[in-house]
């Protein structure tokens, strides 16, 4: 008889990530594809002159995020990233918090990127091809000035 898996533990099985929700400030918004959420220690390397390893220690450095980049599809009257875009006036910007969910079957999140004090650097809209079948694709992206990563 062929296992069904019907005995087989519900956390066994590691998340799908097509089903997500972005949320600026309090506005969900739908994207297709959200990339970047990544974290890394710049490595400091460090050696005492009386050392007798002839060799460097490294150590953790300062704390540095990547830009997010977040992809939707071109929807007619649809401005919320120029709009948001256009905010940029002399060193002042709309900074909000972006809020990125994983989510599971029943719609609840189980893993959650917090971005704190998010801005637009730069939008990308869509390629034209007179041939092609494709639909509308713009891109944002943001900086921001630390991520948060919480598991519910």
């Amino acid at each position: 008889m062929a296992d069904d898996g019907s005995a087989q533990s519900t956390t066994v099985w590691p998340l799908p990530k097509f089903y997500f929700q972005v949320k600026w400030d309090t506005e969900v918004l739908s994207f297709q594809e959200v990339s970047g959420l990544d974290i890394e220690a710049q490595i400091i390397e460090y050696r005492h002159g009386d050392n007798p390893v002839f060799s460097t220690i490294k150590m953790p450095g300062i704390v540095q995020s990547g830009n997010v980049t977040m992809k939707k599809g071109v929807f007619k009257s649809d401005n919320k990233f120029w709009d948001w875009y256009n905010q940029i006036k002399m060193n002042t910007i709309a900074r909000v918090p972006v809020t990125i969910s994983l989510l599971d079957e029943a719609g609840e999140p189980t893993m959650v990127w917090t971005l704190t004090n998010a801005w637009p650097t730069k939008i990308t809209s869509t390629d034209l091809s007179a041939d092609g079948n494709e639909v509308a694709v713009e891109e944002i992206e943001i900086a921001h000035e630390g991520l948060t990563i919480a598991n519910a």
